[in-house]
């Protein structure tokens, strides 16, 4: 796999179908389920894509999560503050999730459903995730509906 930073993916269709859940066993790990269809299948495929609470972590850290978060929820009032931080979180893991996702889709994917494990692209996503880090929080923010 190539360490492109932004893997483009214009001949796929890819809705969030639900997540992040929880997923049982161990380590500790989250899940988002994605609705996947390319222009030449005759249907879509669900994705359902891992990663570890150490990952999210991780990513956290490389993308300087928390401290932006802290910033950006100075802006909303204080009541309200903690289901900001909570919806964040959330759409933080989706974000992770859909890039592993489009890291995933530039190795090739095949016509089924299918789960993308934790440990599968663990160092290409940290390794694009700098690069990454504008683009994931962009997206929180207009989902967030929030201008800092």
């Amino acid at each position: 796999m190539s360490s492109t930073p932004v893997p483009q993916t214009p001949h796929y269709r890819i809705t969030l179908f639900y997540g992040p859940d929880a997923v049982d066993g161990s380590p500790p790990r989250r899940n988002c389920v994605f609705n996947v269809k390319k222009r030449s299948w005759r249907t879509g495929v669900q994705i359902s894509v891992e990663v570890t609470d150490e990952q999210v972590a991780q990513a956290k850290g490389v993308t300087d999560f928390i401290p932006w978060l802290v910033t950006v929820l100075k802006t909303v009032p204080e009541d309200e503050r903690e289901g900001y931080r909570s919806r964040a979180e959330d759409l933080f893991l989706q974000a992770l999730c859909g890039l592993k996702l489009d890291l995933a889709i530039e190795g090739g994917l095949g016509q089924e459903n299918q789960t993308i494990a934790a440990d599968a692209l663990s160092e290409e996503i940290i390794r694009v995730l700098p690069s990454q880090g504008q683009r994931l929080r962009s997206q929180i923010l207009a989902e967030l509906d929030v201008a800092v």
